[in-house]
């Protein structure tokens, strides 16, 4: 386990995590008047509210305008050392201390920064262009007399009236005044703000739901409120009109970019304008992200300008000497004629001079086109990464898609991956699958937990129960004769991990069949059936009745469905149950009000199954104004038909956070005041009267199975009100609600709290959410490549310790580590209301805990170190919201990230978006590891802004997680390819492209240090000019950008096959110091070879049939051909995979400088005056000229050549085992030796996921030597067609395609 870094959580941090919807924010505010509440204006009288300056309507997003454009594109791309660098280069070639042609030196440096700036420019004016098109749009805007005219949304004006119709976006924050519809309300899409698909309900405010009709007589109304701020679920002011004054509620303001729904119209006034909105206000840049290599690469770029440095004085230094002492003896020179470089009076400004001089002219050691190149192959990179078609959900029709190109790499470094769970891991689609109602369980179905328990009980041998009926999720009861024909409870962890003796067996691994009774219910059993098969004793297959095939409900039990619950015991609850589901909502009915054919536009999935669960058992919500529900039921008559009720809503409680719960009150038909309440079991537990706790007992044994099977949990709850205690807590209420100010949202919720009490409990709910396809195999596959995963949810410890083990997250023989706050001390302090000893006894049992799983950890770790061949323990770490906030205190975060690394997989339960946030950049910036986090909802913005990569899943939840995004999937299973594959392979490719731009660059740039000792350091270069210049740009451009896109060292289908591959990209083996070191010694001896052989090959002989000499441009000529061959020689070697891509660019450029050659040297001498006709005329007809081309790249790589050689015959890596097993098609010739290599692959992971998986692919060799044959056979490379899937024991035979 590496160093745990002292970090501490930044205060920006609270940015990224998303406000929570509710108004307790407000209580850090100030009164109306004071800062923060200081604004002031006037309805349809813009004029008097111009007065303040408010701005008008007019947004921009561009990152530059005309005027700012190049100063500040310039300095962004002035910001790179390397750009910098040339930039003083070409300020000095055009002083006499030029080693070369300015030109050479400026076109380079204005092709390399106009590419970032057109760039730049097109992505600003499409930032523009997208500007003018929403600037543009047309309102209507009251212009006075009654009168509306057409205007664009740039010229509203604070104060303005204006009328949206029907489907058309707000121009700007309005107040809400009137609409089309009676009760003087809308509704609204909200998915540009909040990326929530579902409707919600805006009101007007009483005091102006006629104002439509006089828009003229609509003056002197004053508003005074809260101050331009970013919180969308927020708005506090008054409205003062006609002496009347009303506070304004959030639900009467309509929000710049939603969208009006399902209503004709709407007349609003502006509050906002510009970006004084609130979309404009949260419109922030999301953090910025820089890959690890780039990082690591302006290292190399700071040590090389020190190489460089070291390099100039060394040529000054000695300049300045030879300059001094042999000089004067140097007559033919003319060092006296000369003002400053040759003279030894001056010798040593002569020595400054050419410091600055060969400063310049060794600039080849830094590539001039590397950032370009870098950027060019990641935008092409991201491009293959979104056409992968096995990464395309098309139930969505969301391909994968990446949001930017800057961290491709770092996909092939992750270390620790945090999730959520809910949409994540989960389908977040949400069904119906069971109910406790009266004490008593009702559904038969299985859960997919209680299927993966079974599972596993069946591998270990301990299930001997029947098969599956194969019914739709039915489990067939066991022969226990405890059973009883009663449906068979969900799985607990005790009896999924208990042995054939444990409690709750029966002795033979049968699961238990029955649940003890509490007294008074029906036939003495809770859960009693319906009347048995006569034919087996079993109960019946139920007769669906077509709404129990409804979206979202999958509840199996015949005595609910058909109406037959009227038959049960207590057939008042049940009818009180069904009545809460079908009236405790906001769902927003959509289509035509039949039940097949509406549409239920609700704010959570949950919520969704809950009404969908209601129409199925007969309760049909159908209609809601702003004021009512209406719901057809069955009449309380004995004939049980259907009536339509109408239950009038006096007051709506609405859920939250910090609530936990939602209530309704309503008057019945009957005329009875009623409260109806659903929430956390902890929350409607906690306000049960005395004589409402008659199924409590039952009812929470029924919770802890539910969250044992993985279902989510709601409590449902009800009270009748007296007319009179309701009038009172009304006017209560109602006060709290006109309250401005930083109390307001304390009092209301106080206000709440009073009348949320002595409720009596009618039961509970259990709602599925069913894994993604795939999620199980994608962690299993995850884990074997040595990634930790973190999952981070707000559900129960329970549901998510079951959802663990469905994933396979949590396996057999894991020791588990439980953290948690729920204890009777705890519970003790805070019913004391001792807010310091709950502070005190909640941070010392946090410590105890910490240390305790530390203790236990190393006392397991010093017994293997006594007996190594003992099997390695592993641990699970599980964490509560509660023990995390203290886990996550500056003196216990140290513990608590050691606890968490030596764990193999950890669990955070009931956790806020804000402490994934923290829990995740605690993990990246204390571990120094690349962690990623994914996520699907709004609540996951802040882990994925904090994570080094963030990947978004586009689910239902909305858009927002997508949003704020580097990369969008359509499911988790889909993080698999584009990790093992796409990201070892991206991370491979930018390694080797980086590596070999400093090698090619080392290896030329050498050479022209090495030549100045033939120069009297004089910084005269051997080679023509445009040949320095277009040697990076042209020449050894292609190559690179070649290897950058395509190169492979393994196929996709075997990067899946052996997961252990992708450990080379976290201990980042292709790029680290040691790897970049030799790349760096590699150039070097290669430019020592090729200046010293070709040195001496081409001087102090004859080197054409004339007997004529080489001159020193003839030499530079045949030195720089030499260096383009060893570089494309090293080229090949590194190569791991050729496409004809791969030929056209590496042959190609070469044949381009032959090309080049020819045409250049054709020109007239006042253009090329120093190799004018030298390849035709003196070099071409020389033998000794291509023998020197061919020997000399040879020698200079044929020692990188001989150790990859001898490292893959005599100390072979992992990758070239599997290289060798890829190629010599074992799956093909022995499927027996690649079963065992698959199995091999298979073996579980210890802990931290890294053990056992250092050995997967290195245990190949331990395979009968019969395998071994088979591996070292090397064939010839055949060629490969695509294929659309892989397989671990039988890949197919394409393995290996460019994307």
């Amino acid at each position: 386990m590496g160093p745990i870094k002292k970090v501490g959580i930044p205060a920006h941090l609270k940015c990224c995590v998303a406000a929570p919807k509710t108004t307790e924010n407000l209580s850090a505010r100030d009164e109306v008047g004071a800062g923060g509440f200081s604004r002031e204006l006037w309805l349809n009288e813009p004029e008097r509210s111009a007065a303040s300056r408010y701005p008008l309507n007019r947004t921009s997003t561009t990152k530059y305008t005309l005027l700012t454009f190049f100063p500040k594109g310039l300095y962004e791309q002035f910001r790179r050392l390397a750009n910098l660098y040339f930039l003083f280069s070409a300020a000095i070639s055009l002083t006499p201390l030029t080693p070369y042609s300015p030109v050479t030196v400026i076109l380079p440096l204005i092709f390399v920064i106009g590419v970032s700036l057109i760039k730049e420019a097109i992505e600003d004016w499409r930032r523009h262009g997208a500007d003018v098109e929403i600037n543009n749009r047309k309102v209507l805007r009251h212009s006075g007399g009654g009168q509306l005219e057409s205007v664009r949304w740039r010229d509203l004006r604070v104060g303005d009236v204006v009328k949206v119709e029907k489907d058309a976006f707000f121009p700007a924050d309005l107040l809400f005044l009137s609409s089309s519809s009676e009760e003087a309300s809308c509704y609204v899409e909200t998915m540009n703000l909040d990326g929530e698909t579902n409707l919600k309900v805006r009101r007007a405010l009483e005091q102006t739901l006629q104002v439509h009709s006089d828009l003229a007589s609509f003056k002197d109304a004053h508003i005074k409120c809260e101050d331009p701020n970013p919180s969308l679920y927020t708005f506090v002011g008054t409205l003062e009109w006609k002496e009347q004054t009303t506070s304004i509620p959030p639900a009467s303001i309509l929000l710049r970019d939603s969208k009006l729904r399902n209503t004709e119209w709407v007349v609003g006034a502006v509050i906002f304008a510009g970006h004084d909105t609130k979309v404009m206000q949260n419109a922030t840049d999301p953090p910025s992200k820089r890959s690890s290599l780039e990082r690591q690469m302006d290292k190399i770029i700071l040590a090389l300008f020190a190489w460089l440095f070291v390099m100039a004085f060394i040529t000054g230094l000695v300049y300045g000497l030879l300059t001094k002492r042999a000089m004067p003896g140097a007559f033919y020179l003319g060092p006296f004629q000369h003002e400053v470089y040759w003279d030894p009076d001056r010798a040593a400004v002569s020595g400054i001079t050419q410091f600055v001089t060969a400063f310049i002219l060794y600039g080849y050691l830094i590539p001039i086109s590397l950032y370009v190149t870098v950027e060019i192959v990641k935008v092409i990179q991201a491009f293959n990464i979104s056409q992968d078609r096995t990464m395309y959900y098309p139930e969505t029709d969301q391909p994968t898609n990446c949001r930017t190109s800057n961290l491709n790499e770092e996909l092939g470094q992750i270390d620790t991956i945090l999730t959520d769970k809910t949409g994540t891991l989960t389908c977040n689609q949400m069904e119906f699958f069971k109910c406790s109602i009266a004490g008593v369980t009702y559904g038969t179905g299985q859960t997919e937990v209680e299927k993966a328990a079974i599972k596993r009980l069946k591998a270990e041998g301990r299930w001997h129960g029947d098969e599956e009926s194969g019914g739709a999720g039915e489990l067939s009861p066991t022969s226990s004769p405890a059973s009883n024909g009663a449906p068979p409870p969900p799985l607990s962890i005790g009896e999924i991990e208990a042995g054939p003796t444990d409690a709750g067996s029966d002795g033979r691994g049968n699961l238990p069949g029955a649940i003890s009774s509490p007294k008074g219910s029906a036939n003495g059993s809770v859960g009693a059936p319906r009347p048995l098969s006569p034919s087996s004793g079993t109960v019946s297959s139920p007769v669906r009745s077509p709404r129990a095939k409804r979206k979202g409900f999958n509840l199996v039990d015949e005595r609910l469905q058909g109406g037959h619950w009227l038959e049960e015991a207590d057939p008042g609850t049940l009818r009180m149950f069904f009545r809460v589901l079908a009236v405790c909502h906001t769902a927003i009915p959509e289509g035509e009000p039949t039940r097949d054919k509406i549409i239920y536009q609700v704010e959570s999935p949950d919520e969704g199954a809950l009404v969908e669960a209601a129409a199925a058992f007969g309760f049909f919500f159908y209609r809601r104004t702003s004021s009512a529900v209406f719901v057809s039921e069955p009449s309380e008559s004995e004939d049980g038909k259907e009536v339509e009720c109408k239950y009038e809503i006096l007051n709506l409680l609405e859920f939250d956070s910090t609530r936990k719960r939602m209530s309704v009150i309503v008057k019945d038909p009957a005329g009875k005041i009623l409260l109806l309440t659903k929430g956390a079991d902890n929350v409607i537990y906690e306000r049960l009267g005395s004589s409402g706790r008659q199924y409590a007992a039952a009812t929470k044994e029924h919770l802890e199975q539910y969250s044992q099977a993985g279902l989510r949990t709601l409590c449902f709850g009800f009270r009748v009100l007296d007319p009179a205690e309701y009038k009172a807590w009304s006017k209560t209420y109602d006060a709290a609600k006109a309250i401005v100010g930083p109390d307001r949202g304390q009092k209301v919720d106080e206000a709440a709290e009073e009348i949320e009490r002595d409720l009596t409990l009618l039961g509970c709910s259990g709602v599925e959410d069913k894994l993604q396809a795939g999620v199980p195999e994608t962690i299993d596959k995850l884990a074997k490549a040595g990634l930790k995963i973190w999952v981070l949810t707000g559900d129960k410890v329970e549901t998510a310790i079951n959802i663990g083990y469905a994933c396979s997250l949590l396996r057999q023989g894991m020791d588990r580590i439980l953290v948690t706050l729920d204890r009777p001390e705890v519970a003790a302090a805070d019913e004391a209301g001792d807010k310091d000893k709950l502070f005190e006894v909640s941070m010392r049992l946090t410590v105890e805990q910490l240390e305790a799983g530390l203790a236990r950890i190393a006392a397991l770790r010093k017994k293997e170190t006594e007996n190594p061949d003992a099997a390695p323990g592993v641990f699970a770490l599980v964490i509560d919201g509660k023990s995390l906030t203290f886990a996550l205190d500056a003196q216990n975060k140290d513990k608590f990230l050691e606890l968490a690394q030596a764990c193999a997989a950890v669990i955070a339960c009931r956790v806020s978006p804000k402490q994934k946030a923290l829990v995740t950049y605690l993990v990246k910036e204390a571990l120094g590891k690349i962690c990623l986090g994914i996520g699907d909802g709004a609540n996951d913005v802040g882990m994925i802004n904090a994570a080094d990569i963030g990947v978004g899943i586009s689910g239902f939840e909305g858009t927002q997680a997508v949003m704020a995004s580097d990369f969008a999937i359509g499911q988790f299973r889909f993080l698999e390819r584009l990790l093992l594959v796409h990201g070892r392979w991206c991370y491979r490719r930018i390694a080797l492209m980086i590596s070999y731009f400093f090698y090619k660059n080392v290896t030329f740039g050498l050479t022209l240090f090495f030549f100045s000792r033939y120069a009297f350091f004089s910084v005269q270069p051997i080679y023509d000019d445009w040949y320095l210049t277009f040697y990076n740009l042209i020449f050894t451009s292609l190559p690179v950008i070649a290897v950058g896109v395509l190169d492979q060292d393994v196929g996709a289908a075997t990067s899946l096959a052996f997961p252990a591959l992708y450990l080379q990209g976290q201990s980042n083996s292709y790029f680290s110091w040691s790897k970049i070191s030799a790349w760096m010694l590699n150039g070097i001896y290669a430019s020592l070879i090729n200046y010293y052989l070709i040195i001496q090959g081409c001087t102090n002989q004859a080197f054409a049939r004339n007997g004529r000499s080489l001159g020193m441009y003839d030499i530079g000529t045949t030195m720089y051909t030499s260096i383009l061959w060893t570089v494309t020689f090293q080229m090949c070697v590194a190569i791991g995979y050729w496409t004809w891509i791969h030929h056209l660019f590496i042959w190609g450029s070469m044949a381009l400088w032959y090309l080049f050659c020819l045409a250049y040297n054709a020109l007239p001498t006042n253009i090329s005056p120093n190799v004018h006709k030298t390849l035709v005329e003196r070099l071409a007809p020389a033998p000794a000229f291509w023998l020197l081309c061919l020997l000399v790249p040879t020698v200079a790589v044929l020692p990188d050549f001989i150790y990859r050689c001898g490292q893959r015959l005599l100390k072979p890596l992992d990758v070239h085992i599997v290289q060798e097993v890829e190629k010599s098609e074992l799956f093909k010739r022995d499927p027996a030796a690649w079963q065992a290599m698959a199995a091999h692959a298979q073996k579980d992971t210890g802990v931290g996921f890294s053990r056992a998986v250092d050995d997967m692919v290195a245990g190949v060799t331990k395979l009968p030597k019969r395998v071994l044959g088979l591996v070292r056979k090397k064939k010839g490379a055949r060629k490969r067609q695509p294929a659309a899937g892989a397989s671990l024991e039988m890949p197919p035979s394409e393995a290996r395609h460019p994307v």
